[in-house]
């Protein structure tokens, strides 16, 4: 699940009528590691919203979109996607009063070695009372992980069922660092625990 979250670029393979657009095929990712994770991000510049987001921005036209996914360690994630008019968006200044910001948090729990407990809610910056507008939005979301859900159960088999070497790609490498420090902090803990039982 964390590297699922550490991959904004599969929202262009796995997510096409809600999530993807043109822009998140290719666009480049940033990586930055800190103490308490693991943060991909990108702005994608002067394209269409994506289909989900289409229906709920406040504004006509092209958008400028962030993408911001951080991990925490061990399992907690923070998604912020903002939508706001092109040539408004961007790592500096202030965004426009028409934004579009849904933040996603995402909790789990691994329960075995193959299954975790995945539970999330997303809030967003406008029209808080409009209860049509979070059904919507719910069913929408829940849609797009059942989309993600196909993916991972299919990577999980293949785990599970491991016949040809794992290939780390140079788009892996949020969901590389994250597991490695993750790993270095179960071995030290696991040490620690030694230490403290002789």
């Amino acid at each position: 699940m964390c590297d699922n979250l550490l991959d904004p670029t599969h929202v262009a393979w796995v997510h096409q009528s809600s999530f993807a657009a043109d822009a998140t095929k290719d666009t480049p990712l940033r990586i930055k590691k800190t103490d308490e994770g693991v943060i991909v991000h990108r702005w994608m510049m002067d394209h269409e919203p994506a289909p989900f987001y289409k229906k709920v921005v406040e504004f006509d036209g092209n958008c400028d979109r962030l993408q911001h996914y951080e991990v925490r360690y061990p399992s907690h994630a923070l998604v912020k996607a903002v939508f706001t008019p092109a040539g408004t968006g961007g790592p500096d200044g202030p965004l426009h009063e028409n934004t579009f910001i849904m933040d996603s948090y995402n909790f789990m729990t691994p329960t075995t070695e193959g299954q975790t407990r995945y539970y999330w809610f997303q809030l967003r910056n406008i029209r808080p009372e409009d209860e049509a507008l979070s059904q919507m939005m719910s069913e929408d979301v829940q849609h797009a992980f059942e989309e993600d859900r196909a993916v991972l159960n299919a990577v999980q088999v293949g785990m599970s069922n491991k016949s040809s070497p794992h290939i780390d790609l140079p788009i892996d490498g949020g969901q590389l660092r994250f597991r490695r420090q993750l790993q270095a902090m179960i071995n030290e803990e696991r040490e620690v625990d030694k230490q403290m039982a002789e």
